[in-house]
């Protein structure tokens, strides 16, 4: 239960949400595990979980995402988010090259920026904290 009464110190209480999408389970416990003592993180198993998701937080300031999922893959996820929350940092997550798409994605600002999986700490990290001032 919140404190309601409970004051905050912004600069120690405060953490980034991240929501990271994955179709893979194994994925997001491992993405959760690693970030969550540093950013507040919100998982999903799919685009159509994730825009949900999206409606019912509003604090979420940072999208990280799969690239290869069924059904809606990373750039057609981030393409529909983005529509209704153009505010968003969103980046993708890749265990493949990276594409033609992904890069005219990041050339016309769709995506901030592409990470390789298996992903690396720290430059995920500066990228979100270079992003959310």
């Amino acid at each position: 239960m919140i404190d309601k009464y409970k004051t905050f110190d912004v600069m120690t209480d405060y953490k980034i949400t991240i929501l990271y999408v994955d179709d893979e389970p194994i994925n997001l416990m491992l993405f959760e595990k690693v970030f969550e003592k540093e950013y507040n993180i919100i998982t999903a198993k799919s685009g159509i979980e994730a825009l949900k998701l999206l409606k019912t937080n509003s604090n979420i300031q940072v999208v990280i995402t799969d690239m290869r999922m069924p059904n809606m893959n990373g750039l057609e996820f981030v393409s529909q988010a983005k529509t209704e929350y153009p505010n968003l940092h969103y980046f993708l997550l890749t265990g493949y090259d990276i594409t033609d798409d992904i890069r005219i994605a990041i050339e016309n600002g769709i995506i901030n920026n592409s990470f390789s999986k298996p992903f690396k700490v720290n430059i995920i990290t500066n990228a979100i904290n270079e992003v959310v001032v």
